[in-house]
């Protein structure tokens, strides 16, 4: 058999020998090749056409800040935004002792789901901002112990001392009332495991006399959250050190918030060559992309990239090498010029999961109440798994009646390529993120006694599991408005 694809011919020596005739058909812009191996038996074999677009698929890609996606007059409109992220003050969303801000944050939700976006968060105990804290107005009132301190040569700030056990007794029930109220929420995306430190980045850089709380009180904040969120995904602030370690061996992602940085705090340090790959080696975090996600944030915004002639590939290969989902440029205007436009669509191409189906195989006619056998090859160009359960699914639609079958795959375990971050060699040029290696899926599909003989479109989708509609674009031609991949055909046949 000659399959045309492109400009690319290729023989299939299964079909070669046995194969007495072909016919090759495009339908909803795939390749579809027909061969008759005896009487009666078809193999239908599809190649679809993978197309370069942006994708605005869910829980990965660019994130707005602080407003949604329609409400951000820097989104340039060629840029999908599916994730809306911010942060708060821990007194913002407690502002009286035991009662959650729930209006404000249902408000925040709803306004993110009309805008067709997931909400991320993070919430933060001590401000650099003078005289406005991020701690409850009332933590003083209720015997808690807020302290003077100064980050570099500033003025005094008032911050909460989380060793102090009244302060940690409050900490860790609005952390517990969080999640009880907001865990497994539909609109949330993930949330950052904060509250400690500088904007709940876990350090203290620069204070003049308040340290990092103790071990102990930080065990048990990311305990909190661990307990809190066992169905939304949490992410690790990088600077959590021994944290970050205990963080993601307990299923945690991380973020970091200072991507781009090649010297802009000091010519010979900078977060990018001299922390980033160090610190998920020293703390064993390196894999933890396998399991839960890495969200990116630019450091300053990507202006400053550009002002300073930073490489922008250089960047982008670093972060997609250290397989984010997510990045966040705080909703600054980008930079002007072709070539950042050009260098970040190539970057957000691939920034998370991106999956293919480079071909699908089936028999062009089964008997009613028969198995219709589907094998398939999917591979992610991305740079990041799916972490979210959905389901890859079959349609059979037609004059008869309509079948959605779920397959037995795992479309979490469909991995993107890897690179040695640990070679020394990376961090003089990060290479190209290959793609992942391509995934054979075999399903066995019972048909229905109710579904009549007659001949029906076979679709394919990724769809979630509670109602079955399609939640993930592919990259390939050919999606209908549902949302479906209608790629072939095939008769059901009356029982022989």
């Amino acid at each position: 058999m000659l399959v045309y694809s492109g400009r690319m011919f290729r023989k299939d020596r299964l079909c070669l020998r046995a194969a007495r005739w072909k016919q090759t058909v495009v339908l909803a812009g795939v390749l579809t090749v027909v061969s008759s191996f005896t009487l009666g038996q078809q193999l239908v074999r599809i190649v679809p056409r993978e197309i370069d677009d942006l994708l605005p698929n869910p829980h990965m890609g660019w994130q707005t800040f602080h407003r949604t996606r329609d409400k951000d007059p820097n989104l340039p409109p060629w840029v999908p935004s599916t994730v809306h992220y911010a942060r708060w003050g821990w007194g913002v969303l407690e502002p009286q002792p035991g009662e959650l801000a729930v209006d404000f944050l249902d408000r925040v939700l709803e306004e993110t789901k009309q805008a067709g976006q997931t909400l991320a968060f993070r919430v933060m105990c001590c401000s650099t901002t003078p005289n406005q804290p991020y701690h409850p107005k009332w933590l003083k009132e209720v015997g808690g112990k807020v302290v003077l301190t100064r980050r570099q040569a500033g003025v005094p700030l008032e911050v909460p001392d989380l060793d102090d056990p009244v302060v940690l007794k409050y900490h860790l029930d609005f952390i517990r009332r969080l999640g009880q109220k907001y865990d497994g929420h539909p609109v949330v995306d993930h949330v950052d495991l904060g509250s400690v430190g500088w904007w709940g980045e876990w350090h203290m850089s620069d204070s003049s006399d308040l340290p990092m709380p103790k071990m102990e009180t930080r065990r048990q904040i990311v305990d909190a959250y661990l307990t809190a969120f066992r169905k939304t995904p949490l992410v690790m602030l990088i600077g959590g050190e021994e944290m970050l370690e205990y963080a993601v061996k307990r299923g945690t992602g991380w973020r970091a918030d200072c991507l781009g940085d090649l010297g802009g705090f000091s010519p010979r340090w900078n977060h990018m060559r001299f922390f980033y790959t160090q610190a998920l080696s020293k703390f064993d975090a390196v894999n933890a992309w396998q399991k839960a996600p890495v969200a990116w944030e630019t450091c300053w915004d990507m202006r400053k990239w550009v002002a300073e002639g930073w490489p922008l590939r250089y960047i982008f290969n670093y972060a997609l090498a250290l397989h984010g989902s997510y990045i966040n440029n705080k909703s600054a205007p980008l930079p002007s010029g072709p070539e950042v436009e050009a260098e970040l669509r190539r970057f957000l191409r691939r920034l998370g999961y991106r999956f293919v189906l480079r071909e699908l195989q089936h028999r062009s006619a089964t008997y009613r109440q028969g198995q219709l056998i589907i094998t398939s090859t999917w591979q992610n160009i991305g740079s990041a798994p799916c972490y979210r359960p959905y389901r890859l699914a079959y349609k059979l639609e037609g004059g008869g009646g309509k079948h959605i079958a779920l397959s037995s795959a795992d479309i979490r375990t469909w991995m993107p390529g890897s690179v040695d971050i640990r070679n020394p060699r990376f961090l003089e040029d990060p290479p190209d993120l290959p793609p992942g290696k391509p995934v054979r899926v075999v399903d066995k599909i019972r048909l229905p006694a109710e579904l009549p003989p007659g001949d029906y479109t076979l679709a394919v989708g990724i769809v979630t599991a509670e109602n079955l509609q399609p939640v993930i674009r592919l990259a390939i031609e050919g999606r209908a408005e549902d949302g479906w991949y209608p790629l072939s055909r095939i008769t059901i046949l009356p029982s022989p």
